[in-house]
């Protein structure tokens, strides 16, 4: 059922705003973790912008846009949305996995909804609690779960249809699906430099949000029911 999922996209950043901003151990465990990966004449400096705000080691999480279905009276879907930012990653921890509490106690099979959260959000969210030495929530503790055992709407995953190979960004997804994109001003590249040098989390926020709905009419259009309307989105404002 729709009003049982917990829609979700996080923004995050690198810890600090330049590698060499990092002490020597640090830097060296950087190396060390995508030495694998990237060609050996790559500066560090440069690899750190592109990678370090996606690795839950080295990154934090600076932003979770939440929203979940509800029915109006006319019976047409809609959503409501809160999004949890700030420069205090255990704050936003904290508010969330109260959020997600209370939605556990009302639907006890509540499943989280978005676009590759099963392989970037939920894991990345899981590991930065264990790292602020915050306790994991029962619906959170997957680490020995078997994959068929997680129960997550992806709407990356449904589109694979069982093609592990395939991968579609939710912009493409969304203009295939003759979606509305998020895309506008800013997009994922862009967020780091947009927190640490024009120090503007609001916009970040708003981007996070448009991803959200965005998602949210993906899982509409899989569901073959009308997409959302401006009406019908509602954004919760914390206090």
């Amino acid at each position: 059922m729709l009003t049982e999922l917990l829609l979700l996209d996080i923004e995050t950043v690198p810890q600090f705003p330049a590698f060499t901003d990092m002490d020597s151990g640090w830097q060296s465990l950087f190396l060390d973790k995508i030495s694998k990966t990237v060609p050996e004449e790559v500066l560090p400096e440069e690899i750190y912008r592109k990678r370090a705000g996606i690795l839950a080691e080295f990154g934090k999480i600076i932003c979770i846009s939440t929203a979940f279905f509800y029915e109006t009276e006319e019976g047409q879907p809609a959503l409501k949305m809160k999004s949890i930012y700030g420069d205090d990653e255990v704050e936003i921890l904290r508010i969330f996995t109260d959020l997600c509490n209370k939605m556990y106690q009302h639907h006890r099979h509540f499943q989280f909804g978005g676009h590759n959260i099963r392989e970037f959000d939920i894991p990345y969210i899981c590991r930065r609690l264990l790292i602020n030495r915050l306790p994991l929530p029962e619906y959170l503790q997957l680490h020995d779960k078997k994959p068929w055992e997680v129960r997550m709407f992806d709407t990356l995953n449904w589109w694979k249809f069982g093609d592990n190979k395939n991968y579609v960004s939710l912009h493409l997804l969304a203009n295939v699906l003759g979606i509305p994109t998020s895309k506008s001003d800013i997009d994922g590249s862009m967020v780091q430099d947009v927190y640490y040098i024009e120090q503007n989390l609001p916009r970040i926020v708003d981007y996070c949000q448009r991803d959200v709905v965005v998602t949210a009419n993906v899982i509409l259009r899989f569901k073959n029911l009308p997409l959302l309307t401006e009406e019908r989105i509602t954004v919760v404002h914390s206090p």
